[in-house]
């Protein structure tokens, strides 16, 4: 004696509709008293079914990653959604979103309108050491002009000078650019 289409489909782990449609299509088949044999059923799955058709099981889906998952809330909550118990419309409608700001990045990557990130970096530190550059060298220029207009020591003049344009050099070398 077999068993029920909805019993053999929790053996299987497929729904009764999917042991419904194996019957129908012939690829398992019934004994005469309408009941399914789970072992020759099982045989007759495996050898009458194409296995690229099989949708995977929950264990081998692939994973969604953590920072897609991110990506969308980050998605949802710029467009006013909510961050928590996200729907699949509003996954769907963040994924369509997602996909629109992708494509207009690299739309403007095609036309050259957006900088990249190390040479901009690298383009800023060099106008950062040509700036500190420049104020280094002033006091050695200006300070013997400066020191004969005010009637003091040139070589006093020079080395105080320095030492203050030095001071607020290091001053400004603590404030870190930010580029987001």
């Amino acid at each position: 004696m077999g068993i029920s289409n909805r019993a053999y489909g929790r053996h299987r782990g497929v729904s009764e509709a999917s042991v419904r449609k194996a019957i129908k299509s012939g690829r398992i088949s019934k004994a005469s008293d309408s009941t399914i044999d789970p072992v020759k059923a099982d045989a007759q799955w495996v050898r009458n079914t194409d296995v690229g058709q099989q949708r995977k099981s929950k264990q081998k889906r692939k994973a969604v990653s953590t920072a897609a998952i991110d990506a969308v809330n980050d998605t949802l909550q710029e467009q006013g959604g909510s961050g928590g118990g996200t729907t699949y419309m509003q996954a769907r409608t963040a994924n369509e979103v997602l996909k629109a700001q992708t494509n207009r990045i690299r739309l403007q990557q095609i036309k050259n309108e957006l900088v990249d990130r190390s040479s901009a970096l690298a383009h800023v530190f060099k106008l950062a050491r040509s700036e500190r550059d420049a104020w280094v060298s002033w006091p050695a220029r200006i300070s013997s002009q400066m020191a004969a207009e005010l009637d003091v020591d040139a070589h006093k003049m020079h080395v105080m000078l320095e030492a203050y344009v030095r001071q607020h050099l290091s001053e400004l070398a603590d404030v870190q650019p930010r580029v987001d």
